[in-house]
């Protein structure tokens, strides 16, 4: 490599900066080397484990101009975390150079997410006199796939599943020219030397290669077909968004009866026919993480999507393509396209192309696949603009692994997350690395690809040894991993791990009043919580205030039946009453016979468990308003009642909180906001506006719990906060009340931030007992 002298003055100086962060992937090093060149430095740079290692040799003057402008130009997505200095002697080096990794030392660097493809590659990608044009792969130092194709630290091409492809000399050329936007990238390919198409059929034949296999693949898609799509961390199912046969026929497939697709368009133009977007949802659409966003439905679309894209629902999850070959696709079709994860409803998606063969044929038509491995499987991020900020619904392809700085994190901890939506994370060495979703543990693929995941996050990063944080409920599949993957198990209360959640994200110390609403939790008490109010500081947790409990007649069966939680909650505000009350109207939804079995279980508490969950008193509302009394999926009726709300004109006024002594704590009483809304309901009153009041009370009633808590700080975790409606009242009205008031954002609200706050408990009951 070409080498630059030094100049060859007095007052030489000779530095060792160990730099930790986002810094591998990313072009850190030729920024180095080009910022050493032009102050006239000698030395090298190199990837470690820990991160980046450089020295630099040269007048002190232009050595102080060399670490000031380290920081102050690092060029994004690059990110320094930390800069360990170290004075050497000067060794009269006359040259700079970028070394050969070091690999040896334990690997602490951070492992980057996958970046969609940036405006030069995309520019080159659609020029036709350069040698990529139309190359599904093009990548450089600036984008292309990291997290999804690394098999270990520090990060460089033979550590990647792109060892598997020699660069040609063209190509390695520009990997050696300070002057490229290719200097050692190690993504570098073109169509001589890097991965390639094919297009196969239900059988595996391969039916096309290369821009064949592309060009068929839209045809089909043009035509109506189901075509599973190999993407950057696994298969995606995609269909004309615009034909409502071609969609109904995925659903019907999938079994995905009502949950909404999500959708994908060629541009930022083309999205803004479908959608309103603001500047912060631009931003969002158009970053490196290119995630789904969840956008309010124009109108005047002006392409008209097919109702069973979001059936019910005035918000469509939008994505721009994030790679080539997703850009070469849309660009060829012109038109919207479902882009939903290549599985069966409930399932993990599949991964490389033998396993889409045997998971996928019932679903998909043909299969456009390439030969560049997938090392890690991610799936795409959801995110929704929540009280002005950009919040991540689902943390994945873009975003994970997701680094949070926690000086307290000193031990090593793998936290296994909950059982829905869920997600690892890993905490040592002052951080908590949160690793891409998994998805729901009910089901065997899902609990084989979490144990895969476990090998991941403890290969990557060499985090062998340590404690394993878990959900407190015994009957979770993570809670019996736990004592497999460690002989120091820590249980975790669910609602507690939400709240230190948001204090880790957001770098809090205690004390903090945690509002944590949810569908359902296992409580301390044995019992199912998920209504509760929380004062937490350092290990300490005190259960200041909860929901008033009802009972789930049917335990899970009232999950998926909201009129089954109806019921039990009308029985706690009427009593044996209510079987006789004539204006109940849901009532008459059940068979004389279904009512029998109902009063009995709620007469006898017999498979009706008690519940203060604040996620099961929107189940609730929703079927008493009429707008939801069977769900196919998680947070459908609850989705039902917020966007009700949002079409009111005027909010109907319901009872103010009631707060009820129960021996140390507080129990919200609902039942008189609850009368108020079954009778206005019984004589016809708007049911968008008594949505409305209803997302008013609970706001109101997180505001009165704080004021007889008296804490500064509030956090708002749980699931119930991914409605904005609700998260952005409930702040508004505890800012009025002079609190200050926290949440989730970069994290999930949900339960795939649950890992987080599991390692955040380990640590600090670890430091409590080692101390």
């Amino acid at each position: 490599m070409e080498s630059v002298p030094c100049l060859d003055v007095q007052n030489v100086q000779r530095i060792r900066l160990d730099v930790s962060g986002a810094v591998q992937g990313v072009g850190f090093r030729p920024f180095v080397y080009r910022l050493a060149v032009e102050e006239g430095l000698g030395g090298f740079v190199r990837n470690a484990g820990g991160g980046v290692a450089l020295e630099v040799e040269g007048p002190a003057g232009a050595v102080e101009r060399f670490q000031i402008r380290l920081r102050r130009e690092t060029p994004g997505p690059a990110n320094i975390q930390g800069i360990v200095r170290q004075r050497l002697e000067p060794d009269g080096q006359q040259g700079f150079t970028i070394g050969y990794s070091d690999i040896g030392g334990a690997p602490s660097a951070s492992i980057l997410p996958d970046l969609a493809m940036c405006a030069a590659c995309r520019a080159e990608l659609f020029d036709p006199v350069n040698r990529r044009y139309r190359y599904p792969f093009i990548t450089c130092t600036h984008c292309g796939p990291r997290y999804s194709i690394i098999e270990a630290i520090p990060y460089d091409r033979a550590r990647t599943a792109m060892r598997h492809f020699a660069m040609c000399p063209a190509c390695q050329a520009e990997y050696g020219d300070p002057a490229s936007r290719r200097f050692h990238a190690e993504t570098n390919a073109c169509p001589d030397c890097g991965p390639q198409l094919a297009l196969q059929g239900r059988d595996g034949e391969v039916l096309a290669r290369r821009d064949e296999a592309l060009a068929r693949a839209v045809q089909a898609l043009r035509e109506g077909a189901i075509v599973a799509l190999k993407g950057l961390g696994g298969f995606q199912l995609l269909t004309d968004a615009r034909n409502e046969t071609a969609v109904a026929l995925l659903r019907q497939r999938k079994g995905r009866p009502a949950k909404p697709f999500a959708v994908m368009v060629g541009s930022l133009g083309d999205a803004l026919g479908l959608v309103h977007v603001s500047d912060a949802e631009r931003e969002a659409l158009m970053s490196p993480a290119a995630p789904i966003v969840l956008l309010r439905s124009r109108d005047d679309c002006a392409t008209p999507l097919a109702p069973s894209v979001a059936p019910g629902n005035p918000d469509i999850g939008l994505m721009l393509p994030a790679t080539p070959l997703h850009g070469l696709l849309m660009e060829a079709l012109g038109f919207p396209v479902v882009a939903t994860s290549g599985n069966r409803s409930g399932e993990p998606m599949a991964v490389d192309g033998d396993e889409a063969l045997a998971r996928l044929p019932g679903i998909a038509d043909l299969f456009l696949t390439h030969n560049r491995p997938i090392v890690n499987p991610v799936d795409d991020t959801v995110t929704r603009m929540i009280a002005g900020r950009v919040t991540a619904l689902r943390c994945a392809r873009g975003m994970a692994p997701l680094v949070l700085a926690n000086p307290k994190q000193t031990r090593p901890v793998l936290a296994l997350g909950g059982h829905m939506k869920n997600a690892l994370a890993l905490g040592w060495d002052g951080q908590i690395v949160l690793g891409p979703h998994i998805g729901d543990m009910a089901h065997t693929e899902t609990r084989a690809a979490f144990t895969r995941s476990v090998e991941i996050m403890r290969s990557l990063y060499g985090v062998r040894s340590g404690a394993a944080a878990c959900d407190a409920h015994p009957g979770y599949h993570t809670t019996r991993a736990a004592s497999a993957i460690s002989d120091r198990v820590c249980p975790v209360p669910h609602h507690l791990a939400h709240v230190l959640s948001v204090m880790a994200e957001n770098g809090l110390e205690g004390p903090v009043l945690g509002a944590v609403w949810d569908g359902t939790g296992f409580g301390e008490d044995g019992t199912v919580w998920g209504g509760e109010f929380l004062a937490v500081e350092g290990a300490a947790c005190r259960r200041v205030a909860h929901l008033l409990p009802f009972r789930l007649p049917g335990g899970e069966a009232a999950v998926r039946e909201p009129r089954r939680t109806a019921i039990g909650v009308l029985h706690t505000l009427y009593g044996d009453a209510l079987w006789d009350r004539e204006d109940v109207a849901l009532l008459a939804a059940f068979a004389p016979g279904e009512q029998s079995m109902l009063r009995n279980m709620l007469a006898r508490g017999i498979n009706a468990p008690l519940t203060s969950s604040a996620g099961r008193l929107f189940d609730a509302v929703a079927a008493v308003l009429g707008l939801c009394q069977r769900t196919t999926f998680d947070g459908e009726a609850a989705m039902a009642v917020e966007f009700a709300a949002r079409a009111a004109s005027a909010v109907h006024a319901l009872p103010s909180p009631v707060m009820m002594p129960e021996g140390d704590t507080l129990q919200l009483d609902w039942r008189p906001m609850l009368a108020a809304i079954a009778e206005a309901a019984a004589r016809g009153v708007s049911v968008a506006s008594l949505a409305a009041g209803f997302h008013h009370w609970l706001a109101d009633s997180i505001l009165e719990m704080a004021r007889h808590a008296g804490i500064a700080q509030v956090a708002l975790g749980g699931g119930c906060f991914q409605n904005a409606l609700l998260t952005e009242r409930a702040m508004a009205r505890l800012q009025e009340g002079g609190f200050r008031v926290y949440r989730n954002i970069r994290v999930p609200p949900n339960d795939g931030g649950l890992a987080v706050g599991q390692a955040a408990y380990a640590a600090r009951r670890m430091d409590e007992v080692m101390d």
